[in-house]
């Protein structure tokens, strides 16, 4: 009976460890995409904030030790090595409490990010010029988002009236990415002339979006943050899970060896 609830808690422990590996590949693949993502608004933010920089090589180390972690589980397991599953459980329960602290940050830091975020964007645009090659990646982020969210701006198009180049120009271009024409698919960016009929030319005369990205956007780091915890609190699950099963794994080996001992 004891030799029969020592495997099935060992291989317990190692499917447990196996989709633990897993998901910490998730982690650290979460991380990765932060800091190489060029093609979307994580673009803007990594290359303008220093905070997100820092929670993705978090990322990344959370989820290179969970690898690490869950492959230690999975052969503390198979092999029955009581010193390995020792070390396991607490590096495991070290483990679990630096993701709790970065999930509870996480989850309290939200408004803050959107903060900087309007800040990151304003900034942006202010300084826009499609001439400085320095800014072209960046640059084709924001011009991405606009295109693709049909937006124009942070709180509306009148916030390009704050860029020296289209102030220059007396408001005769616009940027491109946020026309409302069809361009064929081609992807928009820079700026794009207007031609006014002998009058002075307004904001309400470019043929944009009128909505503002500010909502959409909020609500796509939103959802992605929501993810990030998401996988986080499911990492954390099996985390207790698989202290469990080490510690009664642990016994159980314990007792498998005191009930060899001769007597």
């Amino acid at each position: 009976m004891g030799s029969n609830c020592l495997k099935v808690t060992k291989y317990f422990l190692f499917l447990f460890n196996l989709l633990f590996f897993i998901l910490g590949a998730v982690i650290l693949g979460f991380g990765v995409w932060i800091l190489v993502d060029k093609s979307s608004f994580i673009s803007v933010l990594q290359t303008s904030s220093e905070s997100l920089k820092v929670g993705a090589y978090i990322l990344i180390g959370v989820g290179a030790v969970t690898m690490l972690m869950g492959f230690l589980g999975c052969v503390g397991a198979v092999n029955e090595v009581r010193c390995l599953l020792g070390l396991y459980i607490t590096c495991l329960l070290l483990i679990l409490l630096a993701q709790v602290a970065a999930g509870l940050l996480i989850y309290f830091q939200q408004d803050a990010l959107k903060a900087e975020v309007s800040i990151v964007v304003r900034n942006l645009i202010r300084d826009y010029d499609p001439h400085d090659p320095d800014k072209k990646s960046i640059q084709d982020a924001w011009d991405y988002v606009q295109e693709q969210l049909t937006c124009c701006g942070w709180i509306g198009p009148q916030n390009w009236t704050e860029n020296e180049i289209l102030l220059n120009t007396s408001l005769t271009s616009y940027p491109c990415s946020c026309s409302n024409v069809s361009a064929d698919g081609q992807h928009k960016s820079g700026f794009c002339d207007y031609v006014p009929n002998n009058r002075t030319v307004s904001v309400a005369d470019w043929p944009v979006y009128t909505k503002g990205c500010m909502k959409n956007v909020q609500s796509w780091l939103q959802d992605n943050l929501g993810i990030i915890l998401g996988v986080c609190t499911g990492v954390a699950v099996i985390e207790l899970l698989g202290i469990v099963l080490a510690i009664s794994l642990c016994k159980n080996i314990h007792r498998e060896e005191y009930s060899k001992v001769p007597k």
